[in-house]
């Protein structure tokens, strides 16, 4: 057995610093047996109260007036960035039932790429702003990591952060990143449930359960589930079956100290789906020279299931959340919050490639005769883990006729991965290209654990301190600078190939140990002006630096972004806006002009084809938001983005040859909007543009390099059958547009989008 070895070390970092750290954030709250003493603290920071859910006719469903994390600590309309609000009211108008169909309420924001070559990719696959930013993905503001799908019954709101986000949340992608806010236990007895059924043998209910078990204490418990069964309108076999529950507790919610305990299981087990052939689309074109016929022939039926029924997806996941609040005098506050998380997926796909050699035509004039080979069996057996502690001061005080909110913190985060390889996934016989059979038998199919792994380990301390400075009541300014150092250990096992080491026999077992640390900087800086108390203009500037192992995987590829001898990717982003909050503060609207550099992408050098760091690419664009009441009873949200994407300095990465980044539409729109009227009748109808996507380079030939622009309209009626019951109905993709949703890197395979279906859901509460 060969073994590989390459370490690169900064200066270590060992726990019991870290502990030493965590010890200084007490002092700071010394003073905390004193009574709260109104009369020092600001008038535009009064000591934060407990939170009180109340269930019933909200003023404004649609807007919100901060962000959930304790970082931000003005209103959205005093914050300097471009942060989208999606609440739990306008996913439920809409049905929306996973992260994936909430994030079409921000624009340019969606899962477009399917995957390279023979693998599909999984789960919230996010690109955001010309960048993947699926490991930016976090619960109530600690990581989540899984390439899984995310329900959102148990979901109170999804921010978006646009820009980079280093500072707020360590390594991360350069564009983005989003935070899904848990339900908690609250002071009020309430009961919410659902009960959905609609095309595609949609079938799904939810229940929402509210209990105070002491008022004067402020003891509560809160439990949220979920069982669906559906299949998918636009899909034969394809199947979404999962089920999950949500316990919460919450303690002294009318007090100085509050604690909550929650807990999140999930189950999924479904059939996965791995695309159709892109053959008959828009700019396919033969693979095959000498079959030039294959450029007029047919596109597929979209519904077509080219694997196999016997493949699977099977998700198991934990969260146990521990969060604690306190305050103190003169408006300090300390929030705790401790998670443990595990996600497990198990996981097989039939897929494919149409290249020459797997697309068969014994008969150009019979169409019917030809085949299309299902020999790609690719496998997933994950686990991800993730043990962390965050602690957050905030702290108000003034200093002359500056008043300060500071908010300094601690965080300690070990994040582990763990992955198998398989043999024995059997073969599957070609398909008949225009009536796959999915049903076939599949030879040979005994998956066991072969010996190929890799084990992955991420320990990170983290330390920020921001500062948000109020000059008068015209000027806010903000700065915040926040250190990360990481420790990466990556093991793995491998089959040697010929090319990858042409030493050893083909099939050999290689070892290889790989290891990288170092601490990240991200610092932002932000002014703000306010002409009038409901508005604001501003001008940010922030960096964020995502080093190789983000997405827990080191490579010693000479290629690779993932190579321990690169150093972190950086980007900085200069952002300026502007926000209004006019009538009465119920409806936001917004408009910002970015520009996002990403330096030190791994580029090879033509002349000593060596690889270096010296790729740039930059996304420049707006963005202009809608969020709120219009009127009484007519509630809106919309957003368009217009993003020009460019690669300055490196070779060009998509197929088409077009100097653009992929998987980035140029323009995106998306809009939704309501009106009750006086009988109890809701009418509400959106419309969601994505332009068209350009798919990654490489050696694919006759694949289309792109997926048009389309538009899709939806629309949704509900009434109160009584002051408990009411009756919804959503109509998804009124024109039944075809469209591709998402392209794979090679152009092979797609995902077709939804065609038009409907539900009808009970919404119940009392």
């Amino acid at each position: 057995m060969a073994t590989i070895k390459s370490r690169k070390h900064a200066n270590s970092f060992n726990l019991h610093i870290n502990a030493t750290l965590a010890a200084m954030l007490l002092p700071v709250a010394a003073h905390a047996g004193n009574p709260p003493d109104s009369a020092h603290q600001h008038p535009n920071h009064a000591r934060a109260m407990p939170e009180v859910t109340v269930n019933g006719a909200a003023e404004n469903d649609f807007k919100a007036d901060k962000a959930s994390s304790p970082k931000y600590t003005e209103e959205l309309v005093n914050t300097a960035q471009t942060i989208t609000v999606i609440r739990k009211e306008l996913i439920q108008q809409q049905g929306a039932v996973t992260l994936t169909e909430a994030l079409r309420n921000t624009p340019g924001v969606g899962t477009f790429f399917l995957g390279e070559n023979g693998n599909t990719t999984t789960g919230d696959a996010i690109y955001m702003r010309g960048f993947d930013s699926s490991t930016s993905i976090y619960v109530d503001g600690v990581r989540d990591i899984g390439s899984v799908s995310r329900d959102v019954f148990n979901i109170e709101q999804v921010d978006v952060l646009k820009g980079p986000a280093g500072t707020d949340n360590g390594r991360a992608a350069p564009t983005g990143s989003v935070n899904l806010v848990s339900k908690q236990a609250s002071v009020e007895d309430a009961f919410s449930g659902t009960v959905t059924a609609g095309t595609g043998s949609v079938k799904r209910a939810t229940a929402d359960v509210n209990r105070v078990i002491n008022a004067q204490s402020g003891t509560a418990f809160r439990l949220n589930v979920m069982a669906q069964d559906s299949g998918n309108p636009a899909r034969d076999i394809v199947n979404n079956k999962r089920w999950a529950v949500a316990p919460s507790f919450a303690f002294g919610l009318n007090g100085r100290t509050r604690a909550y305990l929650n807990f999140l299981h999930v189950d999924q087990d479904n059939t996965p789906d791995g695309g159709v052939p892109t053959i008959g689309l828009p700019g396919y074109s033969s693979p095959d020279p000498k079959r030039p016929f294959l450029a007029s022939a047919a596109p597929v039926d979209p519904k077509g299931f080219y694997g196999s029924a016997t493949d699977y997806d099977k998700v198991k996941a934990d969260m146990l959340t521990f969060k604690v609040e306190h305050d103190f005098a003169r408006g300090a506050r300390l929030q705790n919050t401790s998670r443990y998380g595990k996600t497990a997926q198990d996981y097989l796909l039939t897929a494919f490639m149409g290249n020459t050699a797997n697309l068969v035509t014994p008969d150009q004039a019979n169409p019917a005769g030809w085949t299309l080979a299902r020999t790609l069996r690719t496998v997933k057996d994950q686990s991800n883990e993730i043990l962390t502690n965050q602690t957050a001061l905030t702290l108000d005080f003034d200093t002359g006729a500056v008043s300060h909110t500071v908010v300094a913190g601690l965080e300690l985060t070990r994040e582990k991965q763990k992955t198998y390889g398989y043999d024995g996934l059997g073969s599957l016989a070609p398909a008949p290209l225009y009536a796959p059979d999915p049903f076939l038998p599949v030879a040979g199919l005994n998956p066991v654990r072969n010996g190929v792994h890799s084990d992955a380990r991420v320990d990170t301390q983290s330390l920020y301190l921001f500062d948000t400075l109020r000059v008068g009541d015209k000027w806010i300014f903000n700065a915040g600078v926040r250190a990360d150092h990481f420790d990466i250990d990556y093991n793995s096992m491998t089959l040697s190939t010929a090319r990858s080491h042409p030493a050893l026999p083909v099939g050999t077992l290689v070892a290889t140990a790989l290891d990288t640390a170092d601490t990240l900087v991200n610092g932002k800086v932000s002014a703000l002006y306010k002409p009038t108390p409901e508005s604001s203009v501003y001008a940010l500037l922030a960096t964020s630096r995502q080093p190789p192992g983000t997405n827990l995987v080191l490579s010693n590829s000479a290629n690779s972004a993932s190579n321990p001898r690169f150093e972190p990717q950086d980007s900085t982003t200069a952002e300026i806006g502007a926000k209004w909050d006019l009538l009465k503060r119920k409806l936001s609207l917004s408009a910002a002009l970015y520009q996002t550099t990403v330096k030190k992408e791994v580029e090879q050098d033509p002349v000593d084809l060596q690889y270096y760091q010296t790729g740039r690419k930059r996304v420049q664009g707006v963005e202009i938001g809608v969020t709120g009441e219009v009127a009484r009873n007519w509630l809106a949200s919309a957003g368009y983005t217009r993003m020009d994407t460019e690669v300055e300095v490196g070779k060009v990465v998509t197929a088409s040859g077009i100097n653009n980044l992929s998987y980035t539409p140029k323009q995106a729109f998306t809009a939704w909007t309501s009106y009750t009227l006086p009988i109890g009748l809701k009418l509400g109808g959106g419309a969601r543009f994505v332009d068209k996507l350009l798919r990654g380079s490489d050696g694919a030939v006759g694949t289309p390099a792109y997926a048009d622009s389309y538009w899709v309209f939806d629309a949704m009626a509900s009434y109160n059958l009584s002051k408990n019951v009411e009756l919804q109905l959503n109509v998804y993709n009124l024109g039944d547009e075809q469209y591709i949703a998402a392209i794979n890197k090679s152009g092979y395979r797609y995902t077709p989008g939804a065609p038009r279906s409907a539900s009808l859901t009970a919404n119940i509460r009392f």
